[in-house]
């Protein structure tokens, strides 16, 4: 049995520590801030609550593996899950409005079918089968397994099976999202329903490659699900399975260094000074752990290295305390897509926010989240530049762009403006403020191919030291989050032999 320190108490740090817990380690947790959960915070006042970080869970199927493996309680004995339908509603630039079925491909086809066309359907349902190829080749290698040391790889080949286009007597395939939006979908509503996905990712559909065709296939394939009380409760439910495993949690604990002893981590060093002793540390992002490991290089020549964390893009969340109920039937999601789809992207290209943002509104129906069922909680979300590209401290930034995302807004739910009893504005200055993230970044998901999101290995240079959560291997997303501590976890019981779940 070893002791095991482990910075930061976000989800995949927490997923590790409770599975390795459970393998007999003594596990440790140090986190600076006051609470648990990292991103998957809540805002509440005047008995409103508001998800800060994410608002639905995709691919549950990671949680339920992990409440299996950590003890004889299921996640849905510890939360209420509940699977969303519609999955999602679309207002396209030119007021079209259309309801996806959740995890329904013939339902989503005649859905489209209807709104948009007859073949515009069949188009998209074409495209999720040659998305599943993409995700049948990429499942394992990006979330089941440790980065395979020949990680090159996963870039010689793009696993998204294009469709042959000819162009000025040339063949060309889609390499990137924007090319199967121009070529494969044809339509400019598919084409703002592909590369809304990408957004919310903080990729740019210009230049992610085609591999991101897994995002909305997951949305397809394994719907999406929310989680009665608000996200929050799931972060509660991981925190309590941890204490239940005698995981330890020392809050206000900033860790200032990794200690060495003989060539591999023996513990860690606090900012007042206290010493914390450990046979292994589980860190937090590689750019970040960097400056706690003077004098040593995490990753080696031919490795994937961490860039900088503010390179990514954050999110502005406005939390809206609205009088009067929510109205029957209304849908739980709804993307609004920017009416200019060009600008919409300068946030990647001249680190601005965008006139005229894409939005995605989250309206649940949950009386935890509300006073009473005379008022609505709403949660509108934006993808925008980090805190050091864009100057959010600026008088006025923030409540400008937050104007304009409620305008935005207003498009699907109108009226919104009139219902306001006051609103809550986020960016990513708390975002930096909560996670420690650079700029208040948000890390996107691992994807595969030559122009792919790779994330550093969960294994670093140092022995002993292991890194988990979004800013590594898989990447970012709360999957994504709960296979790192799954990965990290197995390589610390078996050994670099690891090789995944089977």
């Amino acid at each position: 049995m070893g002791r095991i320190a482990v910075i930061g108490a976000g989800m995949g740090a927490m997923a590790a520590a409770a599975r390795l817990a459970v393998a007999g380690h003594r596990v440790t947790v140090y986190e600076r801030t006051q609470t648990y959960g990292g991103a998957v915070r809540r805002f509440e006042r005047d008995g409103f609550g508001f998800d800060t970080g994410p608002g639905l869970l995709p691919l549950p199927a990671v949680y339920r593996d992990l409440f299996v493996k950590t003890g004889k309680e299921p996640l849905e004995e510890c939360v209420g899950l509940v699977q969303v339908d519609p999955s999602s509603r679309h207002v396209f630039a030119d007021g079209t409005a259309v309801s996806l079925p959740n995890a329904s491909r013939a339902g989503v086809v005649s859905a489209l079918d209807e709104a948009l066309g007859a073949g515009a359907g069949q188009r998209w349902g074409d495209f999720l089968v040659r998305a599943r190829e993409a995700w049948d080749r990429t499942r394992r290698p990006l979330l089941e397994e440790p980065l395979w040391p020949n990680w090159q790889v996963l870039a010689e080949r793009e696993p998204y099976p294009a469709v042959p286009h000819k162009r000025l007597l040339r063949t060309r395939r889609a390499s990137t999202l924007a090319e199967i939006g121009a070529w494969e979908l044809r339509d400019p509503r598919l084409v703002q329903l592909l590369d809304g996905h990408a957004l919310a990712n903080g990729l740019d559909p210009g230049t992610a490659p085609a591999s991101a065709a897994v995002l909305p296939y997951l949305e397809h394939a394994f719907g999406t699900w929310y989680v009665r009380g608000g996200m929050r409760e799931l972060a509660r439910a991981v925190y309590e399975r941890c204490l239940r495993r005698r995981v330890g949690f020392v809050f206000g604990a900033e860790v200032a260094r990794v200690l060495e002893d003989e060539g591999r981590a023996s513990g860690l060093e606090l900012a007042d000074g206290t010493v914390a002793e450990a046979d292994f540390v589980v860190g937090t992002g590689p750019w970040r752990l960097a400056g706690m490991v003077a004098g040593r290089e995490l990753y080696g020549a031919g490795e994937v290295r961490p860039e900088p964390e503010d390179r990514c893009t954050g999110r502005v969340v406005v939390c809206l305390a609205l009088r009067g109920a929510r109205e029957p039937g209304a849908v739980h999601r709804t993307v609004v897509h920017a009416a200019d789809g060009e600008g919409d992207l300068d946030l990647f290209r001249h680190g601005v926010v965008p006139d005229l943002p894409t939005v995605v509104v989250d309206r649940p129906d949950d009386p935890a989240l509300r006073p009473d069922a005379e008022h609505e909680a709403v949660v509108i979300t934006a993808t925008v530049p980090s805190a050091t590209e864009y100057d959010w401290a600026a008088p006025g930034a923030a409540d400008a762009f937050a104007d304009r995302m409620t305008a935005a807004a207003e498009r699907a739910v109108p009226g919104l403006g009139e219902r306001l009893l006051w609103r809550e504005v986020r960016t990513p200055l708390d975002t930096e403020r909560e996670t420690g993230a650079v700029g208040g970044a948000v890390p996107p998901p691992a994807l595969a191919s030559a122009e792919g999101v790779l994330h550093p290995s969960n294994t670093t240079a140092l022995p002993g030291l292991f890194t988990a959560g979004g800013w590594s291997h898989p990447g970012g997303g709360l999957p994504h989050a709960g296979m790192s501590g799954a990965l990290v976890a197995g390589l610390i019981v078996e050994g670099p032999e690891f090789r995944g779940s089977r």
